[in-house]
């Protein structure tokens, strides 16, 4: 059965209603031993809204959530969606300050807490004065409320119903943050419009791997603080489908789930695809159900998506976009896809229908099939903007409602997207985005560094690995191993440096930028495009 095109909305909120309508006690989302039927997630949402009421947040305030993917994200999500509270969901993987810095910054008054995160979250308490309740929605902790006294904390009945606001579809429901050149990590704030209207208008276009029935099962395995990954639990979800969530990507519980859970749709970043590939029991594993793997978040190396569709013998589609982009905007589908090699496989696909896409000069002139430029889009998906960070959103989004990726690019002549570098010289590895200044940063601290320069080198597991370039101080005898180390204190696990080369000095303009396209080269020689 195929009808989630007929059940229209413009907002997360009117979706919940409408598909308990329509699919009642079919489930919606299993997690462990969790499961929640359409009608479940109506109704449990709508308890997690009071509950939020309840707390005192009000409409365009900000939450946040510190956790591994769980069925109760949605719950908080949807619970959010129904009374214009924002939620943050915040990267488990990034180190303590880091994470104090992105919830003090979205203001966040609630923290829902993971289970692993709950010791950590009490130790940085200090760092987070604007949070005035602490939720542990998976055990019980040491001064932080438990998710069933959460939810039985909301007041329900006409005084509850009074104290709704409308919820507008354009209205920010969710806030996920991106590293910038600066260092600084920024808000990307996403509407109701950007996830339901392109929905629809991309629904509207019966492109034969984007329609989705709902008895579509997909594994909801990528991170939820990743648009990639709640992106495209929604999708499903609008759709009436099966969406099974595991806490974290596990190559063998991927694998187990589709040998017998009837999987038919997956989302992953080709490091992922690389691992299941990689595992001894691959071949052992019946892949027949999966009619499309989407994967995207990072370019993929064309043997391996050779061996990939060899290995999984479905249909698979690249897709393109960002965070700010509320997810894809281009698409290579899988009629574009062949064992051989083609040069369309070498690009990132066409626009999607909700989107428009083009190569811009640093004029903000169009650029003509075959010239390399910036990629920009234009769609109702792209961020309203950067939460609190007026320049920055005004940079990045002209008035003529042009985004700007970041990514330089070309477009032929039939409209598909060549990426060819990164303007931002912004690193992707393992679908992980690590921009060079944030690392530099962190390692200038170190007392026997006199200069450090970082950037993307190709990795056959990664994609891209951060190497660093360092230029000791006079006298130092400073190691390889010293500067991980010291990295690994300060920063992310994810960011730090794989290797360090050591030099007397970095290239350099006159205005003292460090070139980093000089330092890349040597890492590069040979390949077609700067990045893997």
């Amino acid at each position: 059965m195929d009808h989630a095109l007929d059940i229209q909305y413009e907002t997360l909120a009117e979706m919940l209603p409408k598909n308990a309508d329509a699919y009642g006690d079919k489930i919606a989302l299993e997690f462990e031993d969790e499961r929640a039927s359409y009608r479940d997630l109506d109704m449990l949402s709508d308890r997690v809204a009071d509950a939020l009421l309840a707390a005192g947040l009000n409409h365009g305030d900000r939450i946040a959530y510190l956790g591994k993917n769980s069925l109760k994200y949605f719950l908080v999500l949807m619970g959010c969606a129904r009374i214009g509270v924002v939620m943050v969901p915040v990267n488990w993987r990034l180190a303590g300050p880091e994470i104090s810095f992105i919830i003090d910054d979205a203001g966040a008054r609630l923290l829902f807490v993971g289970s692993e995160f709950t010791d950590e979250v009490n130790a940085m308490r200090d760092a987070l004065p604007g949070v005035e309740r602490f939720v542990s929605y998976e055990s019980d902790a040491p001064d932080m409320q438990g998710w069933e006294a959460f939810v039985a904390s909301g007041t329900a009945g006409p005084e509850r119903a009074k104290a709704r606001s409308p919820i507008d579809p354009h209205d920010v429901i969710g806030q996920m943050y991106t590293s910038g050149t600066t260092g600084r990590p920024k808000g990307v704030m996403i509407t109701h419009f950007n996830l339901t209207e392109p929905r629809r208008v991309n629904g509207e276009a019966q492109l034969p791997w984007n329609m989705w029935s709902d008895d579509d099962v997909s594994v909801v395995g990528m991170p939820l603080f990743h648009i990639g990954g709640t992106a495209w639990a929604l999708t499903g979800m609008m759709a009436g489908a099966k969406g099974i969530i595991t806490r974290e990507f596990n190559p063998v519980e991927i694998m187990d789930l589709i040998a017998h859970r009837n999987v038919s749709k997956i989302f992953l970043v080709p490091a992922a695809i690389q691992f299941i590939l990689n595992h001894p029991k691959v071949g052992e594993i019946d892949f027949s159900r999966i009619k499309y793997i989407l994967y995207g978040a990072s370019p993929i190396p064309l043997d391996l998506l050779r061996q990939a569709m060899t290995q999984f013998g479905c249909g698979f589609v690249q897709v393109y976009g960002m965070t700010e982009t509320a997810g894809s905007i281009t698409a290579l589908p899988p009629e574009d896809h062949d064992p051989e090699g083609n040069e369309r496989m070498r690009s990132a696909g066409k626009a999607m229908p909700a989107a428009e896409v083009g190569i811009m000069d640093e004029d903000g002139n169009l650029l003509p099939p075959g010239e390399v430029g910036e990629i920009v889009c234009r769609s109702c998906s792209n961020m309203k903007g950067y939460w609190n960070r007026a320049e920055a959103t005004a940079a990045t989004l002209t008035g003529d409602g042009w985004l700007h990726t970041g990514d330089a690019g070309r477009m032929d002549e039939d409209g598909y997207v060549y990426i060819l570098d990164r303007v931002k010289d912004m690193v992707i590895s393992g679908g992980e985005n690590i921009y060079p200044a944030e690392v530099e940063s962190a390692l200038y601290g170190h007392p026997e560094i006199a200069d450090v320069g970082v950037i993307g080198v190709p990795d056959e597991d990664w994609g891209e690995a951060v190497k660093a370039v360092v230029v000791r101080k006079d006298g130092s005898d400073l190691s390889e191993g010293d500067v991980v180390d010291y990295a690994r204190t300060q920063i992310a696990r994810f960011k730090c440096p794989r290797s360090v080369d050591f030099v007397d000095e970095l290239p350099r303009n006159p205005s003292g930028k460090i070139l980093r396209r000089l330092l890349r080269e040597p890492y590069w020689e040979g390949r077609e495009r700067g990045v893997n």
